[in-house]
């Protein structure tokens, strides 16, 4: 049992270690690119750190499997270094059973990303991108999912208008059972539309089977309300915007991610990139196992045997590659291409059976 937690303490030190170093690594480098990227006379350096630190959870999390695997061959080399992995084979352990540690931590680590860590940085990810919206145009996200459907706001010289539909198409330039509501610059209701469908187009939204109540200017709205066939309402919001305004999955805490894939489903909103990246994250620990069995089939050996910087660099170009693949399954996934099951968990669990293969292969010949 001492054993079991000393090799935990000696790879948690080495965990440690290497995500702090990546760590200060990405925050200079983020500093530098915020500074370059808006202008100092309206972005100072204060802003510009807290962007930085706000930004570094969402820089950090995604290479969560690198930090494992480097952490992984530091334990080890350090370990082959002092001989005590040899004290440890004499003393009757075997391989398999030195990795129960640091696998043990892996997937301890791996479950309190994902339960932890993962809504940490959605939350610092959505008051980033917030953040960043409203220093690059001075204004925040146009769009909203809730339960009543989607929200959707545009301003104006003359005011602000909320825009509610309880449908719409994949991008939300299609909406259908569609409400207007227009507010003066001091928020008093000016005019109520409801439509059948509204179809945003350069420069302003066409409406059909529409319905205009005068708020303002009558005493009685409904007796002067007005129905139009087809009508326009000026608008400045783009396709691109009102997509940009979902943000990324990675913006939304894990624990809201089903809820909220449900609410993109109904709005009519496909819902897929979501879905696999729910699939992904709920695979991250297995991931990480896989990197510290990979990081392990190579360097669990003494070093007189000569021949470490080859196994140190082969164990790094197959958890790269490792990570690439899972990357790029997990884009097939999202373009339709891969089922979202498959995209997610196929490379963990392929990973893990090969590093398993290699190290029996490395123990027992």
């Amino acid at each position: 049992m001492i054993l079991y937690r000393y090799f935990a303490y000696r790879y948690l030190k080495a965990f440690a270690g290497v995500f702090g170093v990546f760590g200060g690594i990405m925050l200079m480098i983020d500093v530098v690119e915020q500074i370059n990227r808006f202008d100092s006379e309206k972005v100072g350096m204060p802003e510009v750190i807290h962007l930085s630190l706000l930004h570094l959870p969402s820089l950090m999390y995604p290479i969560l499997p690198l930090v494992t695997i480097l952490a992984t061959l530091v334990l080890f080399l350090g370990l082959a270094r002092s001989s005590e992995l040899v004290v440890t084979r004499a003393a009757g352990w075997s391989g398999m059973r030195a990795l129960v540690a640091p696998v043990g931590v892996a997937l301890v680590l791996g479950v309190l990303s994902v339960a932890v860590f993962n809504p940490i940085v959605a939350a610092t990810s959505k008051q980033y991108e917030s953040t960043v919206s409203r220093y690059a145009t001075g204004k925040e996200s146009v769009l909203s999912i809730s339960q009543e459907g989607l929200w959707l706001r545009q301003g104006s010289p003359d005011g602000q208008t909320v825009i509610r539909a309880s449908g719409s198409n994949l991008d939300g330039t299609k909406l259908v059972d569609v409400s207007f509501l227009t507010f003066t610059a001091n928020g008093t209701p000016m005019t109520r539309i409801e439509a059948g469908s509204a179809e945003l187009t350069p420069g302003a939204w066409v409406l059909k089977d529409a319905k205009k109540w005068p708020l303002l200017s009558s005493a009685n709205p409904e007796r002067d309300a007005k129905l139009f066939d087809v009508m326009e309402i000026p608008s400045d919001l783009t396709r691109e915007e009102i997509r940009d305004s979902f943000g990324t999955p990675s913006s939304i805490p894990i624990w809201e991610l089903p809820a909220f894939i449900d609410r993109l489903d109904r709005a009519g909103f496909s819902a897929r990139q979501h879905r696999v990246w729910l699939q992904s994250e709920l695979a991250l620990p297995l991931l990480l196992v896989a990197m510290v069995l990979v990081g392990a089939g190579f360097t669990m050996r003494h070093t007189r045997f000569g021949g470490t910087g080859p196994m140190v660099l082969g164990a790094l170009l197959m958890g790269f590659s490792l990570f690439f693949i899972r990357n790029f399954a997990q884009v097939l996934g999202e373009n339709g291409q891969l089922p979202v099951y498959l995209a997610a968990w196929s490379p963990p669990i392929a990973a893990t059976l090969l590093a398993l293969a290699l190290i029996l292969h490395m123990e027992d010949g």
